[in-house]
């Protein structure tokens, strides 16, 4: 059995990553490096916004947090993954990043569009990436860590908010990086 890889935070082992889904993750961004001439660039920057968000897995919560050294709260996970794939500094809070962009149906969402929820009795209290086939990453409260979700998990489909799209938008590809992911055995990936 391949030995796993794990994250440090502060000195301390936070997230266990099978080989096997590293090597994944490198197919998938030479699969998305593919898709970045013509109409399918929005393709591209949307699966690099994904798999951006996919590689701070385990990552824990802190609140006001925006680097992975420290750890993140919902809002400094996107700012981070926005910044450092399209060099877009985003508002700080998830209400404000709620009102820039594109907004986009729930049917038409495309990897690397942001989805918004309420969760704290107030609109877009609460951000994640959507990396395709029903499933966003985010970083969900404290205690916790990044991780993946659902949208149709009872929990967040009851607090859907809406969704926005900052990257070019394309035709949807083949096979989006939760499509090619979705039957990874780790608990991070199946949001437990």
């Amino acid at each position: 059995m391949p030995s796993p890889i794990t994250h440090s935070w502060n000195g301390r082992r936070v997230a266990r990553i099978g080989a096997g889904v590293v090597a994944l993750l490198s197919a998938l961004a030479c699969t998305a490096l593919r898709a970045q001439t013509g109409d399918e660039r929005g393709a591209f920057v949307g699966s690099d916004i994904a798999l951006r968000a996919l590689a701070y897995l385990g990552v824990p919560y802190r609140y006001g947090g925006d680097d992975p050294s420290r750890g993140f709260d919902c809002s400094g996970l996107v700012r981070h993954v926005f910044r450092d794939a399209l060099g877009v500094e985003l508002p700080r809070r998830s209400d404000e990043i709620g009102r820039a962009g594109r907004a986009v149906e729930r049917e038409r969402l495309q990897p690397g569009d942001l989805v918004f929820f309420n969760t704290l009795g107030r609109a877009f209290s609460h951000v994640g990436i959507y990396i395709g086939d029903g499933r966003f990453v985010h970083a969900p409260a404290r205690r916790g860590q990044v991780r993946v979700n659902a949208l149709d998990e009872r929990y967040w489909s009851a607090r859907f908010d809406g969704a926005r799209r900052f990257a070019p938008a394309a035709e949807p590809v083949a096979a989006t990086p939760a499509q090619q992911l979705r039957d990874i055995d780790d608990p991070l990936w199946r949001g437990q």
